[in-house]
C-alpha cells in the first residue's frame, strides 16, 4: 500500500518540486491551492 503525501500549495515550485520527488518514490499525491491562485497544470501534470 503506497504512502499517502497531501501538499498545500502544490501549484507553486517548491510544492510542484515535492509532488514530483514523492511521486517518483511512490507516493499517492493529493495537492491544495489557494482558490485566489491561477489553476497552472505545467507544474502539476505528472
Amino acid at each position: 500500500m503506497p504512502k499517502t503525501a497531501l501538499i498545500t500549495g502544490i501549484t507553486g515550485q517548491d510544492g510542484s518540486y515535492l509532488a514530483e520527488c514523492l511521486l517518483e518514490k511512490g507516493y499517492e499525491v493529493h495537492g491544495i491551492k489557494r482558490r485566489a491562485s491561477l489553476f497552472n497544470t505545467q507544474r502539476v501534470d505528472h
